[in-house]
């Protein structure tokens, strides 16, 4: 964590008064000795008061090492050449110099340390004691340097845990989200497919009645009834496409496959598309499911895209295949020589060529001999054959 070398983790009660404890205790020891001194020399006693005064300032002078580390611990160094007390805050003082990492300061201020702490020593003197006292502070003053490291290094692995669990956590919301847009998108496109194909026939079922002035009595009460019934089930669909959005879950509702096309094909016949079917599938009961579903959602797309941009034209659907061989869905219509695509023209396409995406499959289209042409190809994978069965 080199890149931020001025990084503090913001201290609580307890930390603080650790911290002041840190440089009280080594005041309270000095100050033992001086009063200790005071007692059996009273002429001691000024230069006691200046030490205590001394150390006090250094201890007041602490609360602002972390806004200027640097002019603090340099400032509490240069107390301790005229005051023993000093000595606990410059410590203080020293180690949270340390743990900003900054050599081109640190060793400077450490410089001064050693300086004062020999001047000081001089001052009384020099004999045994004092080079004790000396060599004791040196290796003190070592010993708070790698302190302070140590501290650095701790809080840098704490603020990378933190970074590391914020990015974990901002991954997880971001892959919920993305799961979440996802199910949107398979839920709009469900949206899309069945409110296309409800809405078309209800504007195939009204156009007849605007456009056809043949119709009886009777004919006219079955269209108006086959439209409240499309108008029913669109709502009806809708809801629970809606229902599904608030929830935030996965569509639960019974999905439509090819058990379902007779249904459909009945449905676009009774609001008058012509509809010639040619169904050859092969085993579709081992369809798997989600396949099954796909291609129906094709299938309807593609009457749904014939309905509008060939109204009245002969549609024809070819459905072909086998396990290992894949599914074929083939739907041709007739081709309108320049007519321009309305709203949302050329959208059908998309949304047909995504699901086929979904599915694993290919999509091709085309115009020949003025006929557009559908073609579509899913994956339909044999069932393995379990070895042990012909053994029993």
């Amino acid at each position: 964590m080199h890149g931020r070398p001025d990084y503090q983790p913001p201290l609580d009660r307890q930390g603080v008064a650790l911290r002041y404890l840190c440089a009280v205790v080594p005041m309270l020891f000095h100050g033992t000795v001086l009063a200790w001194l005071v007692l059996h020399d009273g002429d001691r006693l000024p230069h006691a008061l200046i030490d205590t005064t001394l150390g006090l300032v250094g201890l007041v002078l602490m609360r602002w090492r972390r806004r200027w580390p640097w002019r603090i611990a340099l400032a509490t160094a240069l107390l301790t050449t005229f005051s023993a007390t000093a000595t606990g805050p410059a410590q203080v003082a020293y180690v949270s110099l340390v743990t900003h990492r900054r050599w081109s300061r640190i060793i400077p201020v450490a410089v001064v340390s050693v300086v004062c702490l020999l001047v000081s020593g001089a001052l009384g003197g020099i004999d045994q004691a004092t080079v004790v006292s000396s060599v004791s502070g040196l290796t003190i003053l070592g010993g708070l340097t790698v302190f302070g490291l140590y501290l650095r290094g701790r809080r840098d692995l704490e603020l990378s845990l933190r970074e590391r669990a914020r990015a974990a956590e901002r991954e997880q919301r971001q892959r919920i989200d993305q799961a979440r847009l996802a199910e949107r998108v398979k839920i709009a496109q469900e949206m899309h497919d069945v409110l296309a194909h409800r809405i078309s026939l209800l504007a195939m079922l009204a156009g007849g009645l605007a456009y056809r002035t043949d119709l009886g009595p009777e004919q006219t009460r079955e269209t108006a009834l086959a439209i409240q019934e499309n108008a029913h089930q669109s709502l009806n669909e809708l809801r629970s496409v809606l229902r599904t959005l608030r929830d935030d879950g996965a569509v639960e509702a019974p999905q439509p496959d090819l058990t379902h096309l007779d249904a459909l094909f009945g449905e676009v016949r009774a609001a008058g598309q012509r509809v010639e079917v040619d169904d050859s599938i092969d085993g579709r009961e081992s369809l798997p499911a989600p396949t099954g579903r796909h291609a129906y959602r094709i299938v309807q797309e593609a009457l749904t895209n014939a309905r509008k941009h060939a109204p009245g034209a002969r549609v024809t659907a070819e459905l072909g295949g086998r396990p290992g061989e894949g599914l074929r869905i083939r739907v041709t219509n007739a081709a309108r020589p320049g007519s321009a695509p309305g709203p949302g023209g050329r959208l059908g396409l998309v949304g047909l060529a995504e699901r086929t995406r979904m599915a694993g499959g290919t999509l091709s289209h085309t115009i020949q001999d003025g006929r557009f042409i559908l073609d579509v190809r899913l994956p339909w994978e044999a069932a393995d054959r379990d070895p042990a069965g012909d053994s029993g």
